[in-house]
């Protein structure tokens, strides 16, 4: 982004600061028609894309924009201003049947331009591109196989489908969840960056942990989950914590490439965690039809078994390298940090107005409000009006990339629908997967971590369910796992080679080789892989079952993370060898498949959890034991 001059910084600083303000104005006072609400959004967002952020990365000027970004800012305003001015005829239009007027074909045609070449700017030129081939295909597909075909559409079409409809395209309902809750809890995250709730965090993490093996590293974990959660972009929580982790980590003996993976994987995790999950959970909701709340609820267990699993990896780690705890003269004194604790209120407001049924627009209001009042029970955080100024620029400035990207998503959904592109890739899937569930199931996650390579998790997660879902869909997968499903894998992406941004982030700050700090982050996160898969073949890891089924599940689970780590580890009391390690694996592979159907279990009752206690038990006496044995091997020899 550019750092511009004086005054020219001090103007659109506050044009940033009036579109946030307009999303705090609608959240209290009541959402506008769905195309006016829409379409300032993108009045505000669309200019400063081209104003903010340079064309070239080498050749545009850095501190102000060139005489072609503010052609483009000026000519981003007229498509939105009609939108906006004519809401009524457009609202009496019938779809795909009344015409399309020039006018509009050539203001539609500018605006979806516009709208890529600001995704290309903004976000990563891979997204523009996949745009732009998804609307490229409407023009193909004729002449494609039958799987692929869809019947010729006229470019005007193309044009009523990106820009006129309410339903999908650039002002359709992906770019009205970012326009309303998405926005407002963007808003939220900034008062709880400016009242130093993420330094409470992190001050919690290291009482928490900060004294344990592998301190520092357990306090990326903690303090990741809980910031990642609210700051709703991976890589912005790497940087947001990691600047102070990393460092630490490196510093009591880590490897650098361990403490940039660490980072990544628990960052990253920080959008699968409730409450706020960061923009996607939100999204899912409007394409669902199903509660935010009971969204957060079922993700719940699935997060917890996510930051076990790095908890558990850390932990051994740091046992095996006999890696020492943080100094308690770094940290502050428990007084301290439980002064602070009213910092949580906000938070507290958010999940207690979810639970007794508020939207999740009105809950993050009042949190906001909490989150103000709070502020002035301690000088250093009081919201002075230059501070409250800076949080509405700046969250201003954060809607920018979300407003975009979902705008370029929101073009790719309305070809998908429109065109049956959807019917014809779900067609492939089983075709390709001969019926069965679980290589349907991983052919859907390829799509998901290949679409997910370098695109933020939230557009990564709406075009990867509008390609997957149907197939996941047509195998009988209910709503909630299934979108679950695909929510994961779009986020993983940010760790998964070779494209992994998170990754990227956490070496850039630990001095190390990117890809190589990608391969480990992954695995550090291999829990990730695998909850997706749970949440499909058992529903009690979302909190669908008997409460037999559910503690039985939770509790292998949790099982499985530690055995994972261990076996990645290489150590589990003591350091193990690699036969060891590839026994204790296949031990672990096998309670993975009988955690996908915990009814085996808890219909068998004690006779399968025999079975489970005497195969863990074998596993750790062979490993207590090696040492004894080799000893005693080289005894008789």
């Amino acid at each position: 982004m550019r750092n511009l001059k004086a005054p020219l910084k001090w103007m659109i600083g506050v044009w940033s600061a009036l579109i946030a303000l307009f999303y705090l104005y609608t959240a209290v006072f009541g959402i506008m028609q769905p195309r006016i609400q829409r379409g300032i959004h993108m009045l505000f967002l669309l200019p400063m894309a081209f104003l903010l952020f340079p064309a070239t990365k080498k050749k545009s000027p850095v501190d102000m924009p060139s005489w072609l970004d503010w052609i483009l800012a000026i000519a981003s305003l007229v498509p939105a201003l009609y939108i906006i001015i004519y809401n009524e005829p457009l609202n009496m239009r019938m779809q795909m049947v009344s015409s399309v007027s020039t006018l509009q074909i050539v203001l539609g045609t500018i605006n979806i331009l516009l709208v890529i070449e600001a995704i290309r700017r903004v976000v990563v030129p891979a997204m523009a591109i996949l745009v732009a081939v998804f609307l490229l295909y409407v023009f193909v597909a004729p002449y494609l196989p039958s799987i692929f075909y869809s019947r010729p559409l006229r470019f005007s079409r193309l044009v009523e489908m990106n820009y006129l409809l309410s339903d999908s395209g650039i002002y359709g309902s992906i770019t009205g969840v970012t326009a309303t809750f998405v926005a407002i809890f963007v808003i939220f995250g900034s008062f709880m960056e400016m009242t130093k709730t993420g330094a409470f965090f992190t001050n919690l993490a290291s009482k928490l942990a900060g004294q344990g093996p592998g301190g520092p590293a357990k306090i990326a974990v903690i303090s990741s989950g809980l910031f990642g959660s609210i700051s709703g972009v991976a890589s912005a929580n790497v940087y947001a914590t990691g600047t102070f982790t990393i460092p630490l980590m490196k510093k009591l003996g880590y490897r650098p490439q361990f403490a940039g993976a660490v980072e990544a994987a628990a960052s990253t995790g920080g959008l699968i965690m409730p409450p706020i999950m960061g923009a996607g959970a939100f999204v899912m909701s409007e394409i669902t039809n199903i509660p935010y709340a009971t969204i957060a609820l079922a993700a719940a267990l699935g997060a917890i078994l996510y930051y076990v699993s790095i908890y558990w990896r850390v932990h051994f780690v740091a046992l095996k390298d006999n890696l020492r705890a943080m100094d308690p003269k770094d940290m502050l004194s428990w007084k301290q940090v439980l002064l602070d604790s009213y910092l949580l209120l906000p938070l507290v407001v958010l999940i207690a107005f979810l639970v007794i049924g508020y939207s999740p627009f009105g809950a993050c209001t009042y949190a906001i409000g909490s989150s103000f009042l709070i502020s002035f029970l301690r000088k250093d955080t009081r919201l002075s009006p230059k501070k409250l100024f800076q949080i509405f620029e700046k969250s201003g400035y954060n809607c920018i990339m979300l407003g975009v990207t979902c705008a370029g998503a929101g073009m790719v959904v309305a070809v998908v629908t429109y065109t049956g592109l959807a019917l014809g890739i779900a067609t492939a899937i089983q075709s390709f997967s001969g019926g069965f569930l679980l290589p349907a199931l991983i052919l859907v996650m390829i799509t998901c971590l290949i679409l997910g390579m370098g695109l933020p998790c939230t557009p990564a997660y709406i075009i990867a369910v509008t390609i997957g879902g149907p197939a996941m869909m047509a195998l009988g997968i209910d709503v909630l796992p299934a979108h679950l499903f695909v929510f994961y894998f779009a986020i993983m992406a940010e760790v998964t080679p070779p494209v992994c941004i998170a990754s990227y982030c956490g070496a850039a700050i630990a001095g190390t080789k990117p890809l190589a700090t990608g391969v480990e982050s992954s695995l550090i996160a291999i829990m990730g892989y695998l909850i997706p898969f749970i949440f499909v073949y058992n529903s009690a890891l979302i909190l669908r079952g008997t409460a037999l089924d559910i503690l039985a599940t939770f509790i292998l689970g949790i099982i499985i993370s530690g055995l994972w780590a261990a076996t990645f580890s290489g150590y589990l009391f003591k350091t193990m060898s690699l036969i060891v390690r590839i026994l204790l694996g296949l031990v672990t592979s096998g309670l993975v498949v009988l955690v996908c159907n915990v009814k085996i279990m808890t219909q068998l009752g004690p006779q399968i959890a025999i079975i489970i206690i005497g195969l863990i038990a074998m596993t750790i006496f062979f490993i207590l034991n090696k040492k004894a044995v080799q000893a005693s091997k080289a005894a008789l020899a």
